[in-house]
């Protein structure tokens, strides 16, 4: 049983789009994850930490819009993103990595 997408857009105190994806993303609902990028202005931060499951058509997504994003991954995720190239295309990181929002002023 496919979990639920859950997505939230959001916007860093620096105006960057951050769109955090929770569930799994498959052919079912890749569509709304592209819905969902195509909404954001500008380059887009995808924080999928909370993704346990990416299939082919979530790699698509995000392959299409490669040249305005960056990632934020679990480990689980990695030798997916590896093994399709994604990571030669798109900045990469982990959620230990991940630059917190500054304090608002």
């Amino acid at each position: 049983m496919t979990s639920p997408l859950t997505l939230t857009p959001t916007r860093r105190a620096d105006g960057t789009s951050v769109l955090t994806v929770v569930g799994e993303v498959d052919q079912s609902n890749a569509g709304e994850l592209a819905a969902a990028l195509d909404d954001a202005r500008g380059p887009v931060v995808v924080d999928l930490t909370g993704v346990q499951y990416l299939d082919s058509a979530g790699l698509n997504v995000l392959f299409v819009r490669s040249s305005a994003l960056e990632l934020i991954v679990p480990s689980l995720l990695m030798p997916v993103l590896d093994v399709s190239g994604l990571t030669e295309l798109v900045p990469v990181r982990g959620p230990q990595d991940a630059a917190p929002d500054p304090p608002p002023r």
